[in-house]
């Protein structure tokens, strides 16, 4: 079981000990992301994650990088369009020396404009690193398409907006956002009762400033077209999916696996293995706070895309109608459950269990808890689910590569709706 804390800031802490470990993980996670930003601001949640490691009021960028080896851990944080999280894992004896680097780099960043000049370099070596990526550009079009406004738009920006983010903005940004009622602390692995205190005394002195609104954003159909000289195309379909809370998202979970989540799923054995018409094709889940995304993701050469997309919509249709069977629903649920209980050997993945779960879902449910959602399932619940969100109707499509007219593509799903 794991311990929570709230301080009078309204900053919560949870914390969860792991006997036999020698390691602790800590992450410091805030309930702001890139849908937080105006068009003006677009990628400013991603480039505070950089600056912060660029130097403090007590140590440069070097100093911190230096000090973070001489730890012989990990450092290192992420953004998404919800949150930002920075984190370390260290050996338990260095815990206080690493949560006092990450606790610097949190508040005493310095954001100089020179820094902020040539750290736009970089990041603009990020886009073009993902602009390189198609998968990731048919992912990226998807979801533009599907949430029009901050929710859809790059985590990382633009060259556009790139170029009038600037120290003072980017501050001006961390402040507004950065609030107590928008941080939790997740602490897992060895430590002590003085671990917790060291770790939650900075956070204690931050404004006790209430979270702001977010827009809400709702799924939208979509078309999505981009020619790239490639040698596959890149195909995503996209349905309604369900918001991060939602009672049913561990059906969603199973549905997907059984649909397209591993080399055993539908989709795999069908088009991968049966036809042999592409190398890579799955489904996935996207879920925010007021909304949701359902998604099948595929790779496949300009000759046989439309076999493929023909086979994928019979499949979509056939669990649809049909729904899944008791081997394969007993199969879904053994691959979750043998990853949720090999995850408790992981300090970072207890720590992420707690961070995500409190700031997403009103606290985290344990493992035995997470089991229980799981077979809990019914035949029934995913049958049910899959009728719903299988909606070719509002299907919405992101394609990349040598690409057919709109309209050859709108034909093709529309078997779908028969």
């Amino acid at each position: 079981m794991y311990e929570r804390i709230v301080l009078p800031n309204g900053v919560r802490v949870v914390f969860e000990r792991m006997e036999g470990v020698r390691s602790a993980a800590f992450g410091v996670w805030v309930g702001a992301g890139s849908r937080c930003e105006s068009p003006e601001e677009a990628g400013s949640a991603h480039f505070i994650e950089h600056m912060l490691f660029k130097g403090t009021a007590r140590r440069s960028a070097a100093q911190l990088a230096e000090e973070a080896d001489a730890l012989g851990g990990q450092l290192n944080a992420y953004t998404t369009r919800d949150n930002t999280c920075f984190y370390t894992r260290v050996l338990d004896r260095h815990l206080e020396r690493a949560s006092d680097v990450l606790s610097d780099m949190f508040f005493n960043s310095r954001f100089d404009e020179l820094d902020v000049a040539s750290e736009k370099g970089v990041i603009q070596e990020e886009i073009d690193m993902y602009e390189d990526t198609p998968e990731d550009v048919a992912a990226e079009g998807l979801l533009a398409g599907c949430f029009p406004g901050a929710l859809g738009r790059p985590v990382l920006g633009s060259a556009e907006s790139l170029a009038g983010l600037s120290g003072s903005s980017l501050r001006a940004f961390r402040d507004r956002n950065y609030t107590a009622a928008r941080t939790v602390l997740a602490l897992a692995g060895s430590f002590t009762d003085a671990d917790v205190e060291a770790i939650s005394a900075p956070f204690a002195a931050m404004p006790p400033v209430a979270a702001g609104e977010m827009d809400r954003a709702d799924y939208s159909p979509s078309f999505t077209l981009r020619g790239k000289p490639i040698e596959q195309n890149q195909l995503v379909l996209g349905f309604p999916g369900l918001e991060t809370g939602s009672g049913e998202r561990f059906a969603l979970q199973l549905f997907s696996g059984i649909l397209g989540g591993n080399t055993s799923s539908r989709l795999f054995q069908t088009v991968r293995e049966r036809h042999g018409l592409c190398y890579s094709i799955y489904s996935f889940t996207a879920g925010f706070a007021d909304t949701g995304l359902f998604a099948v993701a595929e790779a496949t050469n300009r000759q046989t895309e439309e076999r493929a997309l023909r086979l994928t919509v019979d499949e979509l249709r056939r669990i649809r109608d049909e729904g899944v069977t008791a081997a394969e629903l007993d199969r879904a649920r053994e691959q979750v459950t043998a990853s949720i209980l090999m995850s408790l050997e992981s300090t970072s993945s207890r720590m992420n269990r707690l961070g995500y779960g409190e700031l997403f879902l009103g606290g985290a449910l344990t493992p035995g808890e997470l089991i229980e959602r799981y077979e809990a399932v019914t035949l029934r619940d995913i049958k049910r689910l899959a009728e719903r969100v299988i909606d070719f109707s509002r299907v919405s499509l992101s394609a990349v590569g040598r690409v057919s007219a709109e309209e050859r593509y709108r034909e093709l799903l529309r078997q779908g709706e028969n």
